[in-house]
């Protein structure tokens, strides 16, 4: 499996929404789940607000062709913590291990390269297939509330 994480463009995140498809598991209240409709606009504000707010934004490369996207979001540098968070294209390149090759990949990034000491993130507590993931490349569970339940990478 040749998976690797580079920078998100506006072309990558293009060719990543153009195939999007929107995760059901995603929401809590399935009265706001919409089924997701590509504008190239919406895409490049997607980008244009990770930017802005200061978000590190990744293409998830399978083969070249972007299946997914990771951002690290709430960079804390003086506390050298931050937030992860990952989406799948669609259900075809989903049980393949791209996510769990790219989490891993992001948190080796965060501690080699930015120097994280620790990478948060969290799933709805019915998303089970992402809370395994999680387990899997090495967060631990912290708590949980009525929604989710909150993890923790710490450098080792």
């Amino acid at each position: 499996m040749n998976i690797r994480l580079v920078e998100m463009t506006v072309q990558l995140a293009r060719q990543f929404y153009q195939d999007f498809e929107m995760d059901p598991d995603l929401f809590a209240d399935m009265s706001k789940f919409r089924p997701y409709e590509f504008s190239s606009e919406a895409c490049d504000a997607v980008v244009a607000r990770h930017k802005r707010l200061g978000r590190i934004q990744l293409a998830i490369l399978a083969d070249e062709m972007p299946v997914g996207e990771i951002v690290l979001k709430d960079l804390d540098h003086s506390n050298r913590c931050c937030t992860l968070s990952i989406h799948m294209q669609n259900d075809s390149v989903k049980n393949k291990g791209y996510g769990t090759q790219a989490e891993r990949l992001v948190l080796a990034y965060a501690f080699e390269t930015l120097g994280m000491n620790a990478v948060n993130a969290d799933a709805l507590i019915h998303n089970t297939r992402s809370q395994h993931v999680m387990e899997k490349v090495g967060f631990h569970y912290v708590r949980q509330d009525e929604l989710f339940k909150y993890y923790r990478c710490e450098r080792s």
